[in-house]
């Protein structure tokens, strides 16, 4: 190559990390503001709800709202999540302006009325609604806006949960099982931690969550713990994790169906009856601890992520009644992710699976927090990063045989029907013939 070839060669590849630069910034600063507000919009209608708990009583009411608001305005969004993924594997008519402020406003009603929900949905289709703008606005070509799509799921990924890292990985393995869309990584990163600042620059911040294992905390960069007993637990655990995402799943998606085919006209009724489950349901344990997101308690005491951290902080099956009150309320029409249920779902479990296994117990809680999700999710590597951001970085040989473990035991359907399978997780191709 000569010396005027190369020169062009570094100018294009400067040229083209100059415009991937330029989009991130644009992308990520309208990202990272709809996700601030969006979870302090979400801070402040739980707050309102554990203050004012008649509004359960609305619930389906609220349901009714959210499906006709989503009949008259809504159109295809709908689908959520599963419109993003299905654009980037086939480029078409684009991902709507109107699911951001749709899903935002849907989500919060959601959670204000007492639905189980979580908010990386919302997140990440706030991020692919204003990827989809961006691309229309700029006349970005098919081949960019695959990438341009994805870093809008790793900048509202990314800014929800305070995981930049884990946004990125997220955003290019979540597309397919068992492929990863490199091409697509760094502008990913540039996105999701450049969403991230700025949602910390509105003033949020993320909860914060410590994982010691038993151990002490090491100064400067801590060494890999690693106990082969613990080990063998661990991936025990992550057995029973995966089997916790398969049943969430397949309820989901069940009680979706079913209520579909029960009640094909005057499907308005479907979300009505979601919630008067929900407030049948939460008769039950006699507490409120089941609704709305779950990270903390609206009592002294109550089941929540943060809570199953310590020794105690939940009961038997505190990860089957939150598995129930989520799968009915998205199976039924409700708004918002499945995320922040399934870790707490996952936390819960390892919470009483520690005291079973005589394993430590915010440990135990960390790995179900991660796993679980990585089984739903199919998404074993982001969780592993995600561990890692989150709870530090000795206990990552833990994470990745928990999350590996329950990606395996968790089947092929995951909790995003347009994802596809590109490669069997035991390694045989979806095409193979016998």
């Amino acid at each position: 190559m000569t010396n005027n070839n190369k020169n062009k060669w570094y100018f294009s590849i400067f040229k083209h990390l100059a415009q991937w630069v330029a989009w991130a910034i644009l992308l990520s600063g309208m990202v990272g503001t709809l996700v601030a507000l969006f979870l302090w919009l979400l801070d402040a209608a739980t707050h309102f709800r554990w203050q004012h708990p008649w509004l359960l009583w609305l619930l389906p009411l609220a349901g009714i709202a959210i499906y006709f608001i989503y009949k008259i305005a809504g159109k295809n969004v709908g689908a959520g999540n599963n419109l993003i993924l299905d654009e980037i594997h086939e480029p078409g008519a684009g991902v709507p302006g109107r699911m951001a402020p749709l899903v935002l406003a849907a989500t919060i009603i959601t959670h204000l009325f007492g639905g189980s929900a979580g908010r990386e949905g919302t997140a990440v289709q706030i991020g692919g609604s204003v990827a989809g703008k961006l691309a229309q606005w700029l006349k970005i070509p098919p081949s960019d806006k695959r990438t341009l799509l994805m870093m809008g799921i790793a900048a509202g990924f990314g800014a929800v949960f305070g995981t930049p890292v884990a946004g990125a990985v997220f955003a290019i393995e979540v597309l397919a099982i068992g492929q990863l869309a490199y091409k697509a990584l760094l502008p990913c990163l540039l996105a999701s931690y450049m969403a991230d600042r700025v949602c910390s620059q509105w003033g949020i911040h993320h909860t914060a969550y410590f994982v010691t294992g038993g151990q002490t905390a090491n100064g400067g960069f801590p060494t890999l713990h690693f106990d082969v007993l613990l080990f063998i637990k661990v991936a025990v655990a992550g057995i029973a994790f995966g089997w916790c995402s398969r049943l969430f799943v397949a309820a989901t998606h069940s009680i979706k169906e079913k209520m579909t085919i029960a009640i094909p006209r005057h499907q308005w009724l479907i979300p009505a009856i979601g919630g008067i489950v929900i407030i049948a349901l939460s008769l039950l344990p006699g507490n409120t601890d089941y609704l709305g997101l779950g990270v903390n308690s609206a009592q002294t005491g109550g089941v929540s992520i943060v809570g199953a951290f310590d020794t105690g902080g939940a009961h038997t099956f505190s990860w089957l009644w939150k598995l129930a009150f989520t799968a009915i309320t998205l199976g039924t029409g409700f708004k918002g992710g499945e995320v922040t249920p399934l870790f707490f779902m996952g936390a819960t479990l390892g919470n009483v699976l520690a005291g079973y296994m005589g394993a430590p117990t915010d440990l135990l809680a960390g790995l179900g927090f991660i796993a679980v999700f990585a089984g739903a999710a199919n998404t074993p590597l982001a969780c592993m990063l995600m561990g890692a951001e989150l709870f530090g970085t000795q206990h990552l040989l833990y994470y990745a045989a928990a999350c590996v473990a329950a990606y395996y035991c968790s089947g092929h359907k995951g909790i995003y029907s347009a994802q596809r399978v590109h490669r069997h997780k035991w390694g045989r191709s979806p095409n193979h013939k016998k």
